[in-house]
């Protein structure tokens, strides 16, 4: 568990307080277990400094690795829980939620996605983070707000409050959704190049299968993902009007920023679906093919049968056992009668190439 107060500077604290200080704001971030386990410390912190604790159930929430991304409030404090990327078991350590938000390739990309839920209690003055125990989402953060410091630049200041953290946060972990749109942009261009093209018979189904499922799970996180911001956005919006100046410039500069967060995630959102309408066009443009494919071959197998058909028909009245047939005793007669079914065939041949009923192109 690290705790930082951010005011003009940010500073890391050895140890939890118990008073708030005088200006700016607390950051408690802790892990999942580390959480479960000092809970009544925590608690304690938060009755002294933040004017009253988590609700059990919220409590509840914040333990929870299952929970879907969502929001919820009380009088005192408001609740957000946002999924962010993170590695599959057996990925071997591929990380999506890192500062640069990729991975070393969109196969690797698409077998390994999860994602795993990080809460926040956003308080007037006190913002508890709990992430998952490989977030490096944490320690991104601790280092930046200390470079933000030493920097001293006007255009990275330190966020003036909770919910600004909050926010800057979340907008980090849904870039990492952004960045993940080119892996799965690149992996699933090569599952169309697969199907539309000479060895489509070739398809790895099970990976078509995979990505696609991988699309709709996707699908139902950013959705997840919007409903909590929007309700977010809303409670911003009923939040009373500060008479303060500044005060009002922050709280606008709140809603910018929530304002764009939603905004990425709806990019996301409507990535992901182009790419589902993307994936089930090529599929269906595959069995277009395939069954183009099957009617170009049975028509050339029909039309070859339409020229053997009268040339069998001539074998067969030469093999008759009867003694009295046409040029049957002739020398000339196997020339006559072969002849005859070049010709044919020939002929045949042609009045089915005139009406293009064999080659590639046909009416």
């Amino acid at each position: 568990m690290r705790v930082f107060l951010i005011d003009d500077r940010c500073t890391e604290l050895p140890e939890l307080p118990r008073t708030l200080p005088a200006s700016g704001f607390l950051w408690i971030a802790s892990g999942r277990r580390e959480f479960e386990v000092r809970t009544g410390e925590v608690q304690t912190v938060l009755q002294q400094c933040a004017g009253g604790p988590l609700v059990d159930l919220h409590v509840s929430d914040l333990l929870s690795q299952q929970l879907p991304s969502h929001f919820d409030y009380t009088s005192w404090y408001d609740l957000l829980v946002f999924r962010r990327l993170a590695a599959a078991p057996g990925s071997d350590g591929l990380f999506l939620d890192d500062e640069h938000g990729t991975a070393s390739t969109a196969r690797q990309a698409l077998d390994s996605i999860d994602t795993s839920p990080v809460g926040f209690a956003v308080f007037d003055r006190v913002l508890l983070t709990v992430h998952p125990a490989d977030c490096l989402v944490r320690e991104f953060f601790a280092t930046r707000l200390a470079q933000m410091t030493v920097n001293g630049n006007g255009a990275s200041r330190l966020p003036t409050s909770s919910s600004d953290l909050m926010l800057r946060i979340v907008n980090h972990m849904v870039d990492g959704y952004l960045a993940l749109r080119r892996l799965l942009t690149r992996q699933l261009t090569t599952l169309q190049q697969t199907l539309l093209g000479p060895r489509s018979r070739r398809v790895d189904w099970t990976a078509l299968l995979e990505s696609r499922n991988t699309l709709h799970q996707l699908e139902d996180v950013c959705e997840d993902q919007r409903s909590a911001i929007q309700e977010w956005i809303d409670s911003l919006d009923e939040w009373p009007s500060p008479d303060d100046i500044a005060a009002r410039r922050d709280r606008e500069l709140l809603r910018v920023r929530s304002r764009d967060v939603l905004e990425h995630i709806e990019r996301v959102l409507g990535h992901v679906r182009r790419l589902e309408s993307s994936i089930e066009s090529a599929v269906q443009m595959h069995f277009s093919m395939v069954g183009q494919r099957t009617n170009d071959i049975m028509r050339t197998l029909t039309v070859l049968t339409a020229i053997f058909l009268p040339l069998n028909l001539i074998t067969g009245f030469f093999g008759m056992n009867f003694d009295a047939l046409p040029l049957i005793h002739s020398p000339s007669g196997f020339w006559a009668a072969a002849g005859l079914m070049l010709l044919l065939g020939l002929g045949l041949s042609a009045f089915f190439w005139r009406k293009r009923y064999l080659g590639t192109h046909h009416g």
